[in-house]
């Protein structure tokens, strides 16, 4: 069961829910500008309503003038510990480099994404089935649609960013022939060609980021989750879902090692020891989980835009489905059934996808070889009373040697 969630909603019901706990308080405005990881020590510029100074990262500001150039008066914070869930461009990331042996790996794909609606239709339902994952391939590009709670759909598109460079010269004119082409059925069925239009040229086209890197910590100080530890590009729809999943693995580890129970320690390790343990269990299990939902979502794009249309891919996805089906007690399960709806852990995930893979394509291939060997069999009777049948002999003979070294 799959719904797209409205981020702005979903952020709004978090700081409801927030605010109503009396341990916490909220500082809109504040800019991390600076710590100091080994002294728990960290710096704010307090914004307010300040002109922004970042302007060369903020294009749509207006420049400022020099007197609005002055710097926003900043103030000191202590922390026992500064959690770091400020997105793929963390400045948390950034100043706990400065402390930690950090290795940092950063992608940029050469795909851009745009995001569009398909409104319930006129009786206030669904347009198209809303338990299916909708995908129109196009080979390099592709359109995909998800349902929402309001019973429309969140739609995107995803290409190289020369097609959105030709797209954007003329939109009135190639937009719209461009969907009928690649993506039938999208317009006008479904989103109106002026609808189609307004979207494209009013909602941004924006890059996709990967990032890896660990440690995620460093000593008790500091931790970073979500995209500041570990964005990804979103062909998974794990994003967000991982973020959550970090936040829920940090306090297994935080009450594992007993960091917030009241009780005096028996074993002599203070607080902060405990919370250091927790951070550097926490990081041992999260880094390769990471990686591996990475590496997911980058390979399923390949998936998504062009494998779907293979009959290998198919007949593959058709065999593990009816495996898990009907005989359930094997354990078998598609990847993205692992991926989307268990609670496996994605490096787990990433190995028994792998083991089955070679099983079914040593089964498959074992099968073949049987029926080249019954081929075989008949081509030989039939290269006696056939001299066409000679050509046929060394055909098959052909197909098993390379089905025996594709099986191995």
């Amino acid at each position: 069961f799959i719904r797209a969630v409205d981020r702005a909603g979903l952020n709004k019901r978090l700081l409801d829910s927030l605010e109503k706990m009396p341990n916490v308080t909220f500082h809109f405005n504040h800019k991390l500008t600076g710590a100091d990881f080994s002294k728990n020590v960290a710096w704010f510029e307090q914004r307010g309503d300040a002109p922004k100074t970042d302007q060369p990262q903020n294009p749509s500001q207006p420049s400022p003038t020099k007197k609005e150039q002055r710097r926003a008066p900043e103030i000191e914070v202590s922390f026992d510990l500064l959690i770091g869930a400020d997105g793929a461009h963390s400045a948390a990331r950034y100043h706990m480099m400065k402390f930690a042996r950090l290795n940092y790996q950063q992608k940029y794909i050469d795909t851009l994404w745009c995001e569009f609606q398909i409104p319930p239709s006129s009786t206030g339902d669904f347009k198209i089935s809303p338990n299916h994952l909708h995908i129109w391939p196009g080979g390099e590009f592709m359109f995909i649609a998800i349902p929402s709670l309001d019973k429309s759909f969140t739609c995107t598109l995803f290409a190289p960013s020369t097609c959105f460079a030709d797209l954007s010269k003329a939109p009135e004119t190639d937009l719209l022939p461009f969907f009928e082409t690649n993506f039938p059925g999208v317009s006008p069925n479904l989103i109106t060609p002026k609808d189609l239009q307004s979207q494209f040229t009013s909602n941004p086209h924006l890059p996709l980021i990967s990032i890896k890197c660990t440690p995620y910590h460093y000593t008790s100080s500091v931790v970073i989750l979500g995209d500041a530890a570990h964005a990804m590009v979103p062909f998974y729809g794990q994003g967000m879902n991982a973020g959550l999943e970090d936040v829920r693995v940090l306090f297994d580890f935080l009450d594992l090692h007993g960091v917030y129970d009241p009780s005096p320690s028996t074993n002599g390790t203070t607080c902060a020891q405990a919370r250091a343990r927790a951070l550097e269990e926490y990081t041992m299990q999260r880094t390769p989980d990471a990686s591996a939902i990475n590496d997911l979502a980058l390979r399923n794009y390949t998936e998504m835009r062009a494998s779907v249309t293979s009959p290998v891919y198919r007949l593959r996805k058709w065999v593990e489905e009816s495996v898990n089906k009907y005989v359930p007690s094997l354990g078998w399960s598609t990847q993205y059934s692992r991926v989307s709806f268990e609670n496996e852990r994605y490096s787990e995930v990433e190995r028994a996808v792998e083991r089955q893979g070679r099983i079914l394509m040593g089964v498959l291939a074992v099968g073949l070889v049987g029926v080249v060997g019954v081929g075989g069999a008949w081509a030989w009777r039939w290269n006696h009373a056939r001299p066409t049948g000679r050509v046929v002999t060394r055909w098959l003979l052909w197909a098993a040697k390379r089905t025996e070294e594709y099986a191995r």
